[in-house]
């Protein structure tokens, strides 16, 4: 298992080839800002191999330490595929801008993307996978899992439960204006970025929920907090 983490361009060579970033100059090595990209994100796009096909499935996931969890019901694809270990590989993207430019082929995006190697494993142990699943509610809403009823001998057996022990992380990211060809630069055409983010359009109570029944603080904060 290799370690996780930054890759200059003197290891490079010596990488397997997954872990090799195409384009060195958008390469990110510091493994914070990776971590903090993985947190950010609302889903995680997991890859897997299934009956001899390769397969793609948009996931929530949560992190405890260097580890990851996803989960889904026992009968999901993913989670009855893994038998002991498998091989996965999960990605995710944030978009933080469109990038215009003065001619269509150096339009772009500035986004910050991270790819994961790992190896899936199931979740065996309850105490194991009752901190998965806290993770996991919290990371729809943090602070969520205080505010339910107990998950139910019944929900826990029948859920599902995934680890994923990280063997490699690469990130990229591309920030800035966007870069024309030089003699492009005094024709009359507007460049520049639009600013993407993530915003809360509105909240709607169920509408089977008492009258009297106030937003718990977890939904109010996410009204509030920074995308």
């Amino acid at each position: 298992m290799t370690k996780i983490d930054t890759i200059g361009r003197r290891q490079r060579a010596t990488l397997p080839r997954h872990a090799r970033v195409r384009v060195g100059k958008r390469e990110v090595s510091d493994p914070a800002e990776a971590w903090a990209v993985i947190d950010a994100a609302r889903i995680a796009h997991v890859g897997f191999v299934a009956d001899e096909r390769p397969m793609v499935i948009p996931m929530l996931h949560a992190r405890i330490g260097r580890k990851l969890y996803i989960h889904g019901a026992k009968a999901t694809r993913i989670v009855k595929g893994v038998e002991e270990r498998a091989p996965v590989c999960l990605t995710v993207t944030l978009l933080d801008g469109i990038v215009v430019a003065r001619s269509a082929f150096h339009h772009s995006m500035n986004y910050r993307s991270v790819v994961v190697h790992a190896q899936a494993r199931h979740v065996v142990n309850a105490v194991e996978k009752e901190a998965a699943l806290v993770a996991l509610t919290n990371r729809l809403l943090p602070g969520r899992w205080d505010e339910v009823r107990q998950m139910t001998a019944k929900e826990f057996n029948a859920t599902g439960v995934l680890a994923l022990d990280v063997e490699q992380v690469t990130m990229k990211r591309r920030d800035g204006p966007p870069v024309d060809d030089e003699e492009d630069y005094n024709l009359p055409i507007w460049a520049g970025v639009i600013s993407l983010a993530e915003t809360v359009t509105g909240i709607a109570a169920d509408e089977d929920l008492a009258e009297d029944v106030p937003a718990p603080p977890s939904v109010v904060r996410s009204t509030t907090r920074p995308r």
